[in-house]
Parts: structure tokens; C-alpha cells; sequence
């Protein structure tokens, strides 16, 4: 790796962590830099998943006001999104990438339309919704979305706001502070187990984390800041993006 390429490398992940604090989908950004500095898919998948933890837990804390009060959704949410990391993980170095990529696009579709009708749906189900904040159903959302996320993770953002949005009557910013968490552990668990069975560019790691520290926190002070309207345009502008270059490729 040239020291430009290197240069480009730590600005995509700048770029990344502000996208996954604010809605998700970095990977869009880092993941093609990566190929075009020269690696594998496989290997930029892997290197890039561990690489924007960092990122992720720092747009985390840029949060943190937001997830006041809602530890016991984090506890209950938590190893869903774990659980669902691990065995994303384990896809990506035992299935044909085709095996799943091909329904990544419908499942981010899904994930808009949830996100643009969230503000109907809500009022509809209002009446209906349990006490349990979201329960079964979504739990077992967060936890398809983690399964998703430690496979490729573009987008992870889209599909739990889509999910949060529909069965949690909750300000969407604070559901985005749980999104940050949900999400960075996905990609810890999924990095870590990527460590043993998988290959993985150290230098990626490295650089994608320093460049997603300091965009997470950028992130943070910008979608803090953004109306729901707005934070809701700026999830589908990124979703559409995210479907338009799956399918290109």
C-alpha cells in the first residue's frame, strides 16, 4: 500500500464513521476503497468489519445523552445482535457470497419503505402495541439484521432503524443512539471471530479505525442535530445508494 493509498484509506473510514453514526451503510464508502487499492473481497470485507468498530463504538458514546433510560432495551437487545453477529460471521467464510448477497437488495428495500411509513404505521399500531416494547418480534428483527451485519454490514443501519421505527414507539433519535450500540457490537463479535478464521489486513484495521474514531464523533455532532424529517430523508438517500451500488456490482 502506497502512503496514498493509505491517505485514501483513512479518509474512507472518516467518511464511514460518520455515515454509520448518523444512519449506517460506511461500508459503501470503505469497502470499494479497499478493493481499489488492491484486495481480495473477502479479505477488505474482514479487514474493514474489524477496522470500523472503533468508529461505531465512538459514534456510540457521541450518543450517549440519547441512551439514557434505555438500558434495559440494551439489555434485552444486546445478545440478539450478538448472536446474530456470530453467525454472520460464520456465513461469510462457509456460504458462496451469491448465496445471500442476492436478497441484500430486497431486504434494504424492505428497510426504506419501513422507515419512510414509519411515522403512519406508528400512529395505526399505537393502540396495538404490547407493552414490551417491540418484543418477540423484535428481537428476532435485531437479530436477523445482526446475522446480516456480520455477514456484509452495508446497510446493517437501515434494516434496525427500519425495524426499531415499526415496533418501538420511540423518538427516532434516541432509536439511532440504540442503533450505534446494537451495531458496534455486531461488527466486534463478527471482527473478532474474523481474527481466527479468517485472513485479515492489519494495516486496513489500523488505518479504518483511526479515521473512524474521528468520524464517529463528527457524526455524532451532526445527526444529533438533524429533525427526524431530515435524519429520516438522509436514511433513505444513503438506502437507495447502498441498493443502486449492490446491484452495479
Amino acid at each position: 500500500m502506497t502512503v496514498w493509498e493509505a491517505v485514501a484509506v483513512v479518509i474512507a473510514g472518516v467518511f464511514a464513521g460518520g455515515i454509520n453514526t448518523v444512519v449506517g451503510s460506511g461500508t459503501l464508502v470503505t469497502f470499494p476503497v479497499l478493493l481499489a487499492v488492491g484486495y481480495p473481497p473477502v479479505v477488505a470485507n474482514v479487514s474493514n468489519s474489524l477496522g470500523l468498530v472503533p468508529g461505531s463504538l465512538s459514534g456510540a458514546w457521541g450518543y450517549r445523552e440519547e441512551l439514557k433510560g434505555q438500558g434495559d432495551r440494551v439489555k434485552r437487545l444486546l445478545p440478539a445482535s450478538i448472536l446474530g453477529g456470530i453467525i454472520g460471521a460464520i456465513l461469510l467464510v462457509t456460504l458462496p457470497a451469491k448465496a445471500f448477497t442476492a436478497i441484500v437488495p430486497v431486504l434494504i428495500v424492505i428497510a426504506l419503505v419501513l422507515v419512510v411509513i414509519q411515522p403512519w404505521l406508528n400512529r395505526k399500531l399505537s393502540h396495538r402495541r404490547s407493552e414490551n416494547d417491540g418484543g418477540v418480534l423484535l428481537w428476532f428483527g435485531v437479530f436477523a439484521a445482526g446475522i446480516y451485519g456480520g455477514y456484509f454490514g452495508a446497510a446493517q443501519g437501515v434494516l434496525v432503524m427500519g425495524i426499531m421505527g415499526v415496533l418501538v414507539s420511540e423518538h427516532l433519535q434516541r432509536m439511532n443512539a440504540l442503533k450505534n450500540v446494537l451495531t458496534a457490537f455486531v461488527n466486534l463479535v463478527a471482527g473478532v471471530m474474523f481474527i481466527f478464521i479468517a485472513d485479515v489486513a492489519w494495516l486496513v484495521v489500523l488505518l479504518l479505525a483511526v479515521g473512524s474514531v474521528v468520524g464517529g464523533q463528527i457524526g455524532a455532532k451532526i445527526g444529533r442535530k438533524l429533525p427526524p424529517a431530515v435524519l429520516r430523508g438522509v436514511i433513505v438517500v444513503v438506502g437507495v445508494a447502498a441498493i443502486v451500488q449492490l446491484l452495479m456490482k
